[in-house]
């Protein structure tokens, strides 16, 4: 009993996961989105297509070789599918893209409630959108830090041997020390 109580405990954390809700909504609108592709490439494009070849559908389209009928029109058909299919996507995504990134930017464009408070501390119309822009954009350049450039990898070689070098010398020297040392201890006794 305790076993299966623990089954569904593990299963009903591993189905209200962020991520398998996700896919589960991605799978269902995948599925509507593909209903609506297709019919776009069959009922609209296709038959475009066909009236150029003169025929009803591409699929009609085959040879005969020893008796035998080649159907190249459906591995035709198959390929077109595919690049419409492919080509219709491209197409929607890259507008969903676009009105996304448009979006981001209208957003950055706008001032948080920090920047709001700041630039009506320094005096901005925050109704003249001119000057609102202008007074924002020198806000975030002001509090843009500074960039720091990193040393290359070269560098940083070349500092680590310069350290190692003073430290050779350094223990040396201190080598040398000891045996002026020992060699005055020696000559006292």
């Amino acid at each position: 009993m305790k076993r299966i109580k623990a089954f569904f405990k593990d299963f009903k954390k591993f189905i209200s996961r962020g991520n398998i809700l996700d896919l589960a909504v991605a799978l269902v609108v995948g599925t509507a989105f593909t209903k609506i592709v297709s019919s776009l490439v069959n009922d609209l494009i296709m038959p475009l297509i066909c009236v150029i070849f003169g025929t009803a559908t591409v699929d009609e389209l085959y040879f005969v070789l020893n008796g035998a009928q080649i159907y190249y029109g459906r591995f035709l058909q198959a390929i077109i599918d595919f690049l419409l299919v492919a080509i219709v996507l491209f197409v929607i995504l890259r507008i969903v893209m676009n009105a996304s990134n448009a979006f981001k930017k209208s957003l950055s464009e706008k001032p948080t409630k920090e920047e709001k408070a700041e630039l009506i501390s320094r005096g901005v119309n925050l109704k003249d959108h001119k000057e609102m822009k202008e007074a924002l954009n020198k806000l975030r350049e002001e509090k843009t830090p500074a960039v720091v450039i990193k040393p290359t990898q070269e560098e940083l070689l070349a500092q680590i041997l310069d350290e190692l070098k003073k430290q050779n010398k350094n223990i040396e020297k201190q080598e040398n020390e000891v045996e002026n040392i020992v060699s005055d201890k020696k000559e006292e006794v």
